[in-house]
Parts: structure tokens; C-alpha cells; sequence
């Protein structure tokens, strides 16, 4: 059995994908900075008949989250999909013109440090079990730059360029990159943009393994 690892386990997305990976036969990984909130959410999980354990780190904090991974994968079994879909904090999104260099360390931290370190702890696990899925979440600015919210602007755009780096060097070894870019809310009554419906879009992009980016809607305007 292998793992599904989550970065930025939630109760609305990160639930519903972690619900439909474990309904898939994985083990599940929960990774988040309040352990109350994994509790509850191993707890939704395993109603379900999902295996799942919560992990508690700070994906600006390298070491906790590298510590996270390799722990889940020494408990669950090897990470064989990592999805890694943290939501960016209100002060990332600040206009560009009252944005400065220092302004950019965290969303920069969060977006493209965060996820560099979560690839190198679990990539050594999917190169020896042969296969491996990597799932980058972001909002529309990874692709549309809003300079409304600057800092998330710059910070997903640099994601993405990793994230179809990933994809361009790993595809050999069988190892699959892909974004999903959600341009709008997540919201329940939405038929592309649910958590359900983005959580089988997921699953769908980790099962067919074609191309790098995808749309949950296609972009206003």
C-alpha cells in the first residue's frame, strides 16, 4: 500500500481529495500546523473507512516539513502522490506598488521553498518504488499576475515554473508533475470547482498522467 501525502490539509479541498485517494485503496498523509484540526479530519477520514494520520508542520519551517514526510512514509508506507496545496495567507496579497523586496520572503518561502522541500523528502521514495505523482494547486495569478495580490503573484508563478520543470525532467522515470489552476472560490454548489469535483480532477490528473497544466474552469475574461 502506498501513501497519499497532503500539504495543507483542510476541511473543504484537502478533505475531499483526501477522501477520494483513500477511497482508491492509499494511505493518507494530513500535514497542517494545527494538530487539533488533523484530529478532526483523521477522524471525518476514518468514518469512511480512509487510513489516515495527521503530521504537524510549517511549510516555512523546511525542517518540520521534510521531518513530516519521511515520518508518514516510515509510518503509512512510501509517498507515492504528493499533492501540495497550502492556502496563502491574507498578507501575501498585497497591491505591487506597496509590495517590497522583504514582503516577498514568506509568499516566496510558502510557494517555491516550501514545495522544493517537500519534492526532495519524498522523491527519493518514488524513484525506488518507480513511479510517483506531484500535484501543485493554484489560484488563478500562477498565470493570470493580478496586481491586486502581488506577493502570491510572483510567489505561484515561480511554482510554476518548478512545477513544469518537475515535469519536463521526471517524466523518464515515471514520475508525473501536474498543476491545477482553480481561477475562482471552491465552493460547494459549483459543478467544476466543489471540493468533490476538484478532488476527482485530482485524482483524474494523478490516474491519466496527461500533460502538466489544467484548468478547474476556464479563466474569466
Amino acid at each position: 500500500m502506498t501513501t497519499f501525502a497532503l500539504v495543507g490539509a483542510g476541511p473543504g479541498l484537502g478533505l475531499a481529495t483526501a477522501g477520494r485517494f483513500g477511497a482508491a485503496g492509499h494511505t493518507v498523509a494530513l500535514i497542517a500546523r494545527n494538530a487539533e484540526k488533523l484530529d478532526g479530519l483523521t477522524a471525518d477520514l476514518a468514518r469512511d473507512g480512509v487510513q489516515a494520520r495527521g503530521y504537524t508542520a510549517d511549510v516555512l519551517d523546511g525542517e518540520s516539513l521534510t521531518a513530516a514526510l519521511h515520518t508518514a512514509a516510515a509510518d503509512l508506507g512510501p509517498i507515492e502522490v504528493l499533492q501540495y496545496s497550502p492556502v496563502p495567507r491574507a498578507d501575501f496579497m498585497t497591491p505591487v506598488l506597496d509590495t517590497s523586496a522583504d514582503d516577498l520572503d514568506a509568499p516566496l518561502a510558502f510557494s517555491v521553498k516550501g514545495p522544493v522541500t517537500a519534492v526532495n523528502a519524498v522523491l527519493p521514495g518514488m524513484r525506488e518504488l518507480g513511479r510517483g505523482t506531484l500535484l501543485f494547486v493554484n489560484g488563478s495569478s500562477a498565470v493570470r499576475p493580478n496586481p491586486k495580490v502581488a506577493g502570491t503573484s510572483i510567489a505561484f508563478a515561480a511554482e510554476s515554473a518548478y512545477a513544469r520543470m518537475l515535469h519536463d525532467t521526471l517524466a523518464p522515470e515515471n514520475i508525473h508533475a501536474a498543476q491545477l489552476i482553480i481561477p475562482g472560490a471552491i465552493r460547494p454548489d459549483a459543478e467544476h470547482s466543489s471540493p468533490d469535483a476538484l478532488a476527482e480532477r485530482l485524482y483524474g490528473l494523478h490516474a491519466k498522467r496527461d500533460g502538466f497544466r489544467h484548468y478547474a474552469e476556464p479563466l474569466p475574461g
